[in-house]
């Protein structure tokens, strides 16, 4: 998988997460990758939620030491 784009949201309560991802999604190509670290247990369900309404990917999903992980498929 190639990864266009990091945004590191660790830290960052609801409703911000979703907020920076919008933004890094705009700044983007369709087809491009984007990571997303969050810390926040809300956005487990707000990001594939998120990315689902905006007709984007969730390549995948994983958790490591207490840190989401979310690759996101551009929609195109």
């Amino acid at each position: 998988m190639n990864i266009t784009k990091t945004l590191d949201a660790k830290g960052l309560a609801c409703p911000m997460p979703i907020v920076k991802t919008k933004k890094a999604m705009d700044s983007i190509s369709s087809g491009e990758v984007l990571e997303v670290l969050v810390t926040d247990k809300g956005a487990i369900n707000d990001i594939p939620a998120w990315a689902t309404a905006g007709g984007h990917t969730i390549i995948q999903q994983k958790t490591e030491a207490d840190v989401l992980y979310f690759y996101i498929q551009k929609a195109t």
